[in-house]
């Protein structure tokens, strides 16, 4: 039998890996709902499933992403379908539309430049610290301010996801110590620092936690992908 011809193997080898990042996500999702772990959190395995593969397996990231693109193709429409949620709460940001403006605005600078400034101490190089700089808000937000300042959205995509990791695993211990005991305090730092990952993690606290913690994440990408540009100018 005569070898596949080279557009067709590559052709076979993408859908492969289409279907491999999907499985995994969807198994690293049923085993989290079964036994909630920050290990099996769909966030942290899923990701390093399909690492192990695509290294042990020595796959070109050409090959790998020329199905899977149709993912990143979809935070396009995840970033609109964030209007719903906002809309839906829209009696609580009428109520508290200025704390909520002031804590968001301050929470973006403080995230954006306390990244720069210590990214800038450990003498990265500066793509690393223009991909580092928007890991605080959900990955929709994230990819769109880092192209604006001239980031490698890959970067940022791994590094938004490491943030909403570690920030799940000990954001309620931080807030505990710190004394934070304002269910709306909470929610709001949660979704501000760790994004999708806080909001979940604001859900399990608390109803209330988790709207605010949402409505803040959304906010603070929104405010994020406004301002990027100008941080862009000001941080190099």
């Amino acid at each position: 039998m005569s070898a596949l011809p080279t557009w067709l193997h590559a052709s076979l080898l993408s859908v492969t890996c289409f279907l491999m990042t999907l499985g995994f996500y969807y198994m690293s999702k049923w085993l989290y709902r079964r036994h909630p772990s920050i290990l099996v959190m769909p966030l942290l395995l899923a990701p390093l499933l399909i690492v192990a593969v695509v290294v042990g397996f020595k796959i070109p990231y050409q090959d790998y992403m020329a199905q899977s693109y149709w993912l990143l193709w979809l935070l396009g429409p995840a970033t609109v379908a964030f209007a719903i949620p906002v809309y839906d709460n829209r009696a609580l940001i009428r109520r508290h539309w200025l704390s909520l403006s002031i804590g968001v605005t301050v929470s973006v600078l403080v995230a954006i430049t306390s990244t720069v400034v210590l990214a800038r101490v450990f003498e990265l190089s500066e793509l690393l610290q223009r991909s580092l700089a928007m890991r605080s808000i959900t990955t929709p937000f994230a990819v769109e301010a880092t192209k604006a300042i001239g980031g490698q959205s890959d970067l940022t995509a791994l590094f938004v996801v490491l943030t909403g990791v570690i920030g799940m695993a000990i954001g309620e211990s931080i807030l505990t110590v710190i004394a934070i005991r304002s269910r709306l305090g909470r929610g709001a730092s949660l979704g501000a620092s760790a994004h999708g990952a806080g909001t979940a993690k604001a859900y399990q606290i608390g109803n209330a936690e988790g709207v605010v913690s949402s409505v803040v994440m959304m906010i603070a990408g929104m405010v994020t992908v406004l301002l990027a540009p100008v941080l862009g100018q000001l941080l190099w």
